[in-house]
Order: structure tokens, then sequence, then C-alpha cells
């Protein structure tokens, strides 16, 4: 059984979706090669629902196993 690899990226910036992202905060991806075909990342949001952001406002980040259990058991 093979365990598919989440991706989180912290938000750097949220100029143009300041009601909608947080400065400082770590959203979790959702893999969309069409979306990042256009520079754009699909992340998914404190409630669970995902969207589409530009790439740049975002960096990827590398987040402790312990960490991401964390986050699965919230989604």
């Amino acid at each position: 059984m093979s365990k598919t690899k989440l991706q989180y990226f912290l938000c750097v910036s949220n100029e143009g979706y300041a009601a909608s992202l947080q400065v400082r905060t770590i959203y979790q991806s959702m893999s969309d090669s069409e979306a990042e075909s256009h520079g754009m990342l699909r992340v998914v949001d404190e409630s669970g629902e995902d969207y589409l952001f530009p790439a740049g406002l975002f960096v990827s980040i590398e987040v402790p196993e312990v960490a991401a259990k964390v986050f699965v058991g919230a989604a």
C-alpha cells in the first residue's frame, strides 16, 4: 500500500486575498497539475474547502510527521 505524501505551504503574502488567506499560516495543498501549469496552487482552508491561489503567495515547507498527523486529523 503506497502513501500519498501531503504537501504543506506557508502563506507569505495575502496581497489581493486578505479576506481568504492569513500570512504566516500553514496550508495543506491538493495536487492539481493543470492549476500548477498556470502558476496557481490549490490549498485547503480551515473549513476543509479547497481554493486556487497564485503560487507566489506561498513557500513550500517540510512538516514533521507528528505535525502532519495533526493536520490530517483536523481535516
